[in-house]
């Protein structure tokens, strides 16, 4: 694969370019998001008046915590939280697929993974906006190098990390204008001079039974757009019950977890609007079981 197709978006971001209800429907503590922004923020505003050697900022946030808990959406829709904030009023968003670029051709991924950072991302940014690169699933190209199985190459795992971190430093360097938002499922696959390199690593976690309740209520008043009687029960306050028995499930699993309520009876299928608290408290105890076993 050739480093451009590896680009899987180019957007620029204004503030009235698109809504952020992607940001808003990830629900979680906001000082979170506050963090994740506000690190941001500083690092564009920070990076480009003050020499690389005394701030030591090379540009690069690493979002980790479980699956499903809005990592991606998050980094994606930073650009949209800066927009109103910076100077220019825009933002480039680049979201870069870390996966094609691993290649089983000895030096192959080393090449390509210097050409993409160092070379053909910078000239997409020349223009000194201010651009949010997006690495989803970074451990697949920053494997930790103490780790490496000697049976997976281990001089191409070296030699790709090593070039990972070679462009961070030359990015940080010479680019200030540019920020990588790096995703991972867990940091401990991830090499140590890697995030050595990152201003902050920040947890995302799996959603408090708050955050479950609030999850459920969001869904529910979504398909009570379509099917009335669906916001009353978002609003009653005992989903707080439900919520509860559903502790440990991610943020996509609890949206999912009000349409595996739906197919539990066919009437609820056919009528969305018949769903009841009952009809979501015995699917959260069947969820509850499956969830132990499983554990």
């Amino acid at each position: 694969m050739r480093v451009e197709e590896c680009i899987t978006a180019n957007t620029v971001i204004t503030p009235a370019s698109e809504d952020d209800s992607p940001w808003s429907a990830i629900v979680m503590d906001q000082d979170i998001k506050d963090r994740i922004r506000n690190q941001a923020l500083l690092a564009i505003r920070m990076r480009p008046i003050m020499a690389f050697a005394a701030s030591a900022l090379h540009g690069q946030i690493v979002l980790y915590g479980p699956p499903g808990t809005g990592k991606t959406t998050l980094a994606r829709g930073l650009a949209n939280q800066l927009a109103p904030l910076v100077a220019q009023k825009a933002v480039r968003r680049i979201e870069v697929n870390p996966h094609g670029l691993m290649s089983a051709e000895h030096g192959k991924s080393q090449q390509q993974v210097q050409e993409l950072l160092a070379d053909y991302l910078p000239s997409l940014a020349d223009d000194g906006m201010p651009t949010i690169v997006v690495l989803d699933e970074v451990e697949s190209m920053v494997v930790a190098r103490s780790q490496a199985s000697l049976a997976a190459n281990p001089a191409d795992v070296h030699r790709a990390t090593d070039a990972v971190l070679t462009a961070l430093d030359e990015n940080g360097r010479k680019n200030p204008h540019i920020l990588f938002v790096a995703t991972s499922n867990f940091t401990t696959g991830l090499d140590e001079a890697f995030m050595s390199r990152s201003d902050a690593a920040i947890l995302v976690p799996a959603p408090s039974a708050g955050a479950l309740k609030e999850i459920l209520a969001h869904t529910l008043t979504e398909l009570g757009r379509f099917h009335a009687p669906l916001v009353k029960l978002a609003a009653d306050p005992a989903l707080g019950r439900v919520a509860e028995q559903l502790a440990g499930l991610d943020g996509r699993q609890a949206r999912k977890f009000v349409f595996e309520s739906l197919s539990q009876r066919l009437a609820t299928v056919i009528d969305p609007g018949e769903l009841t608290l009952a009809d979501l408290m015995a699917t959260a105890n069947l969820t509850g079981s499956t969830t132990a076993k499983v554990a």
